[in-house]
């Protein structure tokens, strides 16, 4: 059985707006770095506040909540897929180092 999270990919179509692959490569990465690092950074500020030095019952209720909370982030589709999705839909905004020096 295949993976679900694998999708083939028209390079044509990956290309159409820089005309080079390894660019679309570069810009989607650099995307999927910035969504990894706002997801991570939303799911410690949730788990933070289970964070508890005391020992009770309700901590029982609250690993509960933690553990929906990492599998609901566990669930997630991965930052690669979700930065190729923006840059296929035109989501992205990216630009050349080298028209910004020409400018």
């Amino acid at each position: 059985m295949a993976n679900p999270s694998i999708t083939t990919r028209d390079t044509e179509e990956l290309v159409k707006d820089t005309d080079n692959i390894y660019q679309t490569v570069v810009v989607a990465s650099k995307r999927a770095r910035q969504i990894s690092s706002n997801v991570k950074e939303e799911l410690s500020n949730k788990l933070a506040e289970f964070a508890s030095t005391v020992d009770n019952l309700e901590e029982i209720f609250e690993n509960r909540e933690q553990i929906e909370i990492s599998k609901f982030y566990e669930r997630m589709p991965k930052p690669t897929i979700m930065a190729m999705e923006e840059f296929l839909e035109g989501k992205v905004y990216y630009r050349k180092r080298e028209e910004e020096e020409e400018k």
